[in-house]
């Protein structure tokens, strides 16, 4: 039985869905469905949501529709009043100064409610079409790294200036101050060791792609070890994860066939073999995981309510601190596992 520390946060669904076999998961990427799912889980008692950053559709194809990251997180500020909003930000799509000066901006609609998940770029495909440069792995990573350092500087000082590799800014002033403090939340996630030294020394949260509690415990205990090295203050973890309740092993059984059915719709897969080579991840993954993405099912958070109750709590003894959960469709699974899952545990 999960206990109250564990918070529980779900992808907000920008590309439509999350399913790559499913063409139509009926979670249509608009602002009528985001606003109604963000005001809805609130109600429902979910505290955070992470608002994916891609200008194409790597799940249902280039051609499907893909909400913009960041002008839905400001209207979504504006709309709902208790849940955290993680942004996703790419530092080659976005100047840091600027970014800082718009992300400040929308904390203070939210009143104080937002944070960045900090993501190095793979999609050469995207660069292109969009014009931005695309830069190599580790080089991706010097320039988040420089990028923060613009960043944290103008969130602040008085007035910032700076000049690196990749960014140069001059008695910069950013006002007002972000709301929260002594910034807003910065999560990443990685799996080099570019990656993972870089989120240590400079980030409060490390997010995981789904994975067992043993895996997932191994890499907190290598992330604290980092952080230590660097005599900071603990970090946060969080851990995707592909998430439904069913009353029956039967019928949990008979949802993950769907699901993961590869024959149904593969749009995408071309672009799932793009992120793969340009990633570095720990381990092969499956034509069965490209059904979900983000690696979702390994974290085994499918079953019966107790089961996934029981899951729960063997990642916060891994040492999770919060979950980002996928659901399909969105809205109605939510809602069934809002019932069946977390008010249990709240009450427990």
């Amino acid at each position: 039985m999960p206990a109250n520390g564990i918070r529980f946060g779900y992808w907000m669904p920008v590309f439509g869905g999350w399913l790559r076999n499913v063409e139509d998961e009926q979670m249509e990427a608009s602002w009528s469905y985001t606003s109604r799912l963000a005001k809805r889980s609130e109600q429902l008692g979910f505290d955070l949501s992470l608002i994916a950053e891609l200008n194409l559709n790597d799940i249902k194809g280039v051609n499907a529709p893909s909400l913009d990251a960041w002008s839905t997180a400001a209207a979504l500020a504006a709309v709902t009043e208790t849940l955290e909003l993680m942004v996703a930000v790419r530092p080659t799509f976005h100047q840091p100064a600027l970014l800082a000066k718009q992300a400040a901006n929308i904390d203070h609609i939210s009143n104080g409610r937002l944070a960045l998940n900090v993501v190095s770029s793979w999609w050469e495909q995207e660069a292109r079409m969009y014009g931005v440069h695309f830069e190599q792995h580790d080089d991706r990573y010097a320039r988040t790294s420089e990028w923060l350092d613009v960043i944290n500087g103008v969130w602040s000082e008085p007035n910032f200036s700076h000049e690196g590799r990749y960014y140069k800014t001059e008695g910069t002033v950013l006002e007002p101050k972000p709301v929260r403090k002594p910034r807003p939340t910065l999560y990443a996630g990685g799996e080099s060791e570019a990656a993972k030294n870089l989120i240590a020394q400079k980030c409060d949260a490390y997010v995981m792609h789904g994975d067992s509690p043993e895996h997932v415990a191994a890499k907190i205990a290598d992330m604290r070890e980092r952080r230590e090295r660097f005599g900071l203050e603990p970090m946060q973890f969080g851990i995707a994860g592909y998430a439904f309740t069913r009353e029956t092993e039967g019928e949990v059984r008979k949802e993950i066939d769907r699901i993961t059915d590869v024959k149904q719709n593969a749009k995408g897969y071309a672009n799932y073999e793009q992120w793969l080579s340009g990633t570095q991840l720990e381990k092969k993954m499956s034509i069965e995981e490209y059904s979900v993405s983000n690696r979702g099912l390994r974290s085994g958070l499918t079953g019966t309510p107790q089961q996934v109750q029981d899951r729960i709590g063997e990642f916060e003894r891994a040492g999770v601190n919060l979950l980002l959960l996928q659901f399909s469709p969105q809205l109605e699974e939510m809602e069934r596992f809002s019932e069946t899952v977390m008010q249990p545990a709240h009450t427990a």
